[in-house]
């Protein structure tokens, strides 16, 4: 028997209980992985919440992992037992041993290890996205990032760097400006202090940025809005403060463009997964980003990891070990 967390219903982090579970063989077109580290990310707390409804409880929750394949199921030949991987968006990552779709597998070098992997797949793979496809950042280029001290927002200040961008950050505490500043962020807002908007005006003396990644939701997306240039960009990929109400499209003035882009989206197709996953091997393994693991939990505390993340008490990417 192996140990999985579970929740039976929607709500708080009270919801989730310890199970043992039977994992069995895997069927054709599936692995079984040893599990060495588990990622949390802001999805999972969707999830949890039930503001992202999933197909059936209950259930397990957890998007990303790293671990060693003991079991390979009929028709995978491109894995094999003893094989290090990592993944990301493959729901069921709560657990000490579980079942995945080979497809979604991708090789772990060996310079990288489980908890670098398990704290960098759906978080670098995301920056992956969003900066070399959903708005090709280039030397030039201005941007604005919300929760630029988040484990998202650090591997972007890094590899925003790494492109020559400028990059204009937020954060809520000064603290975690230091921190994003410290990770290569150009600039940096401490959004509970200073209004964002007019600091973004001030910093590009009025001319606004070319594209603007929002993951917070409802409290920045009119300030997001008005931050961009005309014809700029703006980014929806999160909801941390909760979802973005519907709003007028008058207020896309400027020939303003939005997206509400989802790395599922951008990594359908096996190749493009394993096209993305190959730059961020590579910007990890150069060392232009470095991955901060600032918090780590065992897997029996994954309600004290949600309630630290939704709280805003954590920077960086949360793990949990198995």
């Amino acid at each position: 028997m192996s140990r999985a967390i579970q929740i039976q219903s929607y709500g708080g982090p009270e919801v989730f209980s310890p199970h043992d579970v039977h994992v069995g063989e895997p069927g054709p077109g599936e692995v079984r992985l040893s599990q060495k580290a588990i990622g949390i990310n802001y999805i999972d707390i969707y999830q949890r919440t039930g503001l992202y409804k999933l197909p059936a409880l209950p259930a397990v929750l957890g998007m990303e992992g790293a671990g060693d394949v003991t079991a390979v199921g009929a028709g995978v030949s491109d894995l094999k037992v003893g094989d290090r991987v990592a993944y990301a968006s493959c729901p069921g990552a709560y657990a000490e041993e579980r079942l995945a779709p080979a497809d979604r597998m991708v090789k772990l070098p060996d310079r990288i290890s489980y908890e670098t992997a398990a704290a960098m797949m759906l978080q670098g793979m995301t920056v992956r996205y969003l900066l070399r496809q959903t708005f090709f950042v280039q030397p030039g280029t201005v941007m604005l990032f919300h929760a630029a001290a988040g484990g998202v927002g650090l591997i972007a200040c890094q590899w925003a760097r790494a492109l020559g961008a400028t990059m204009i950050g937020t954060a809520s505490s000064d603290e975690k400006a230091a921190l994003a500043k410290s990770y290569g962020c150009t600039h940096v807002i401490n959004s509970k202090k200073d209004d964002f908007v007019a600091r973004v005006s001030e910093i590009t003396t009025g001319k606004g940025c070319d594209v603007v990644y929002d993951s917070v939701g409802k409290d920045t997306y009119l300030g997001s809005l008005q931050c961009l240039k005309p014809r700029g960009l703006w980014v929806s990929f999160g909801n941390a403060s909760g979802p973005v109400p519907p709003f007028d499209l008058t207020l896309l003035k400027g020939s303003l463009f939005a997206t509400r882009p989802s790395l599922f989206a951008y990594t359908a197709l096996r190749q493009d997964l394993l096209d993305n996953a190959a730059d961020l091997f590579e910007m990890v393994s150069s060392g232009q980003v470095k991955i901060a693991i600032n918090h780590r939990y065992a897997l029996s505390d994954v309600a004290a990891a949600h309630r630290d993340l939704e709280q805003r008490k954590t920077t960086g990417s949360v793990i949990l070990v198995p």
